[in-house]
C-alpha cells in the first residue's frame, strides 16, 4: 500500500502555533527587573528618610504608592525604546557625557519659539539648573499656563516667562538657584535623563534621578529628536 505525500513529509508550522519560549532570555529579564526594583526601593526609601515630613498620613501615602511606581518604572526601563543604555544595578540611564553643559547653546529666542509651538498642560520640559558652582539639566512638567501673560508653571520649580526665563517672586528673592527653560534636543534630554552634572572644571559626578524624574523620562518620544 502506498503512503501519501501528506503523510510522508512533515507539515510546516502555521502562524497560530505557539512559538518556543527563550527560557534564558525570560529569566534574564526577570533578574533585571528585580535588580531595578531593589535599586529604586533603596534610593527612594533613603530619599524619604531625609525629607522633613511632619504629616504622618502624607508619609503613609508616599510609602503606599511606592510599590506601584517602582514596579512601573522598572518595567518601562526595560521596555521603553531609547537610544540610552540602562544600568540595572543603579536603575539609571547611561550615555556619554559632553565635556561641558550644552545649555549655553540654547538661546531664549530658540526656547520661546519652541514653547510657542509645543507647550501644553502635561508637557515635559527641560530646566537648566545652576547652583553653588554646579549645573545640570532636570526634567519637569508643565501644570499651568497663563494665556494672557504667556507664563508657564512647572510642577517642581514654579513660574517661567514665555522665553524660558525664571519668573522670580518676591518670596524667592534669596533663592540660590539660577533657572531657565531650554528647548529640548537629543543632547539636552540625554543629559537630563542621565543626570549629567558639571562644575567649573568640567564633568562632575553623575547625579541620581528621583523616581519622579525617571518616570518623566519614560514618556519621551525619542523618534522626535533622532
Amino acid at each position: 500500500m502506498q503512503i501519501s505525500s501528506s503523510q510522508s513529509k512533515p507539515q510546516p508550522k502555521t502562524q497560530s502555533e505557539p512559538q518556543q519560549t527563550d527560557i534564558f532570555s525570560d529569566e534574564q529579564r526577570q533578574w533585571h527587573h528585580a535588580e531595578l526594583c531593589n535599586a529604586l526601593y533603596e534610593r527612594e526609601l533613603t530619599s524619604l528618610s531625609r525629607q522633613k515630613i511632619s504629616n504622618s498620613s502624607l508619609l503613609q501615602r508616599k510609602i503606599a504608592g511606592l510599590k506601584h511606581h517602582v514596579k512601573r518604572a522598572a518595567y518601562h526601563l526595560l521596555q521603553h525604546p531609547s537610544p540610552l543604555k540602562v544600568d540595572v544595578h543603579n536603575a539609571s540611564w547611561q550615555a556619554k557625557q559632553a565635556a561641558k553643559c550644552m545649555a549655553s547653546n540654547c538661546t531664549s529666542q530658540k526656547t520661546q519659539l519652541w514653547l510657542s509651538n509645543n507647550v501644553r498642560i502635561g508637557c515635559n520640559i527641560a530646566v537648566h539648573v545652576q547652583q553653588l558652582g554646579f549645573e545640570h539639566i532636570e526634567l519637569d512638567s508643565i501644570d499651568k499656563i497663563e494665556l494672557d501673560t504667556g507664563r508657564l508653571h512647572t510642577n517642581k520649580f514654579g513660574w517661567f516667562n514665555g522665553n524660558g526665563q525664571f519668573s522670580k517672586n518676591i518670596s524667592q528673592s534669596t533663592d540660590v538657584y539660577n533657572l531657565r527653560l531650554l528647548k529640548p534636543t537629543k543632547a539636552v534630554l540625554t543629559a537630563a535623563c542621565c543626570g549629567h552634572k558639571w562644575d567649573y572644571k568640567g564633568k562632575s559626578q553623575q547625579r541620581a534621578l528621583s523616581l519622579r524624574e525617571l518616570l518623566l523620562s519614560l514618556s519621551i518620544n525619542w523618534k522626535t529628536f533622532c
